[in-house]
């Protein structure tokens, strides 16, 4: 059954902006301004700004710019200047913390021609919550956090202690949002995304996204060609760590429309795609893994080499994974292996990386830990590898999987693009679906 994120909003693009009498927004053009030395620097890499503007278009908003910008007053006043004066939407990221390089605050008086004073109630708070975590006295400097010009209404941030503000003028929108992912992901999805979506009446858009795996991306874009070509849909293909992904985001008059609209592009990218699509929209495979092994009373090991313990540690992220997984082991050289279970001379016969050795992986991880499912990677992350210590040569990218279950054992060859971190990542989210597909 089709399960789209259903959101009322208004999308064009490239036009000049428009204002109802109400003043609400319905022209589009969205910004984001990301803040911090570390950013320009290197040293954070700004996934923040990735997340946000892939959440834009579900809410109707068209992203036109993201800007990263250092902690120096001048340079941050005068990119968030030139952003509200070209974009009707700026969401501004970092830079409220209490320290004196977090200019996020003084960058908007500035440009607003405002001065800060302290709210008594955000200053209340503050001491509040630093007497619930035991830190009293609060330090003095943290009160620049509860600093609030005229033009400005205070987000809570139940996450932190840097509130965000929120100003509504001249027909415009500027959000400040803090910097951790963690707090910006939740005051995006609690505050920001529905204040916004009060604002943006219009069209219905609906999206849908789909996961892919074993597909380069200019073959998935070139399978799904077709769908371009559909009215009121809009079709995006683009790499990720575990696969290619197709997204198509509809828009028309009505839900019923937009919703029509989207089960057809649905059949077609389905048709097109078929067994490469393992997924869709918020699903990932470990919570798939998760719901299989909980329902059949399961218990799961694992035993990897190319992937270096990433599939443990995708496994256990999912909250209650030690109630189904037992343990797992890396072992990356053929000697580990054997110490670990597995036959010398399945590994002096066949190589380190073959179908027989990843099945006897797979058996033993389930013999060692005493576990119902064992799964197992071994293959080639690299060029630099590719030529096995029994001297065999596999190509880079060749990655082969076993599955230990009740009813037998199951193997499979896979080739993916042989860039280390692709192969390791994409190995893992293969190795989750294909122990999802033998329980199920």
């Amino acid at each position: 059954m089709l399960q789209s994120r259903v959101l009322t909003g208004a999308r064009t693009v490239n036009t000049v902006p428009v204002h109802d009498t109400k003043g609400k927004v319905t022209g589009l053009k969205a910004e984001i301004i990301a803040v911090g030395t570390e950013l320009l620097m290197g040293e954070t890499q700004d996934t923040n700004s990735s997340w946000i503007g892939s959440r834009f278009p579900e809410i109707g908003l068209e992203p036109q710019w993201v800007t990263l910008v250092g902690d120096d007053l001048m340079r941050l006043t005068d990119i968030v200047d030139r952003a509200w004066r070209r974009s009707d939407v700026v969401l501004t990221i970092g830079g409220l913390g209490p320290t004196l390089d977090d200019l996020t605050r003084d960058a908007i008086a500035k440009m607003f021609g405002e001065e800060i004073t302290t709210d008594a109630h955000l200053a209340a708070w503050l001491e509040e919550s630093f007497a619930r975590r035991g830190m009293s006295p609060m330090p003095q400097q943290n009160l620049r956090q509860a600093g609030m010009i005229p033009s400005a209404i205070t987000v809570p941030n139940p996450l932190g202690t840097a509130p965000s503000w929120w100003i509504e003028r001249d027909g415009k929108i500027l959000a400040t949002m803090p910097g951790p992912p963690r707090e910006m992901m939740n005051m995006w999805t609690t505050e920001m995304a529905p204040r916004l979506k009060e604002r943006i009446p219009g069209q219905a858009i609906m999206s849908r996204t789909f996961k892919t795996i074993g597909l380069s991306e200019a073959a998935a874009d070139e399978m799904v060609g077709e769908v371009y070509d559909m009215e009121g849909v809009e079709l995006g293909v683009y790499a990720k760590p575990n696969g290619i992904y197709v997204r198509a985001i509809v828009k028309a008059p009505t839900e019923s429309e937009a919703l029509t609209t989207l089960i057809s592009a649905e059949q077609k990218i389905r048709d097109a795609l078929g067994d490469y699509i393992w997924g869709t929209d918020e699903q990932e495979p470990p919570v798939r893994v998760a719901e299989l092994l909980k329902a059949r009373n399961y218990k799961l090991a694992i035993m990897e080499s190319c992937t270096g313990g990433m599939l443990g540690s995708a496994i256990t992220d999912i909250n209650g994974s030690s109630d189904y997984f037992v343990g797992g082991g890396i072992t990356y050289t053929a000697e580990s292996k054997i110490a670990a279970g597995v036959p010398a001379e399945v590994i002096e016969e066949f190589g380190v990386y073959s179908e027989e050795t990843a099945a006897a992986m797979a058996s033993a991880a389930c013999r060692t830990y005493g576990a119902d499912c064992g799964v197992s990677v071994t293959g080639i992350a690299s060029a630099d590898d590719d030529t096995a210590p029994d001297g065999s040569v596999l190509k880079a990218g060749t990655v082969f999987i076993g599955v230990a279950h009740p009813d037998g054992v199951d193997v499979q060859q896979y080739r993916f693009p042989s860039r280390r971190a692709l192969v390791r990542n994409r190995a893992v989210t293969a190795a989750l679906l294909q122990l999802a597909q033998a329980i199920k």
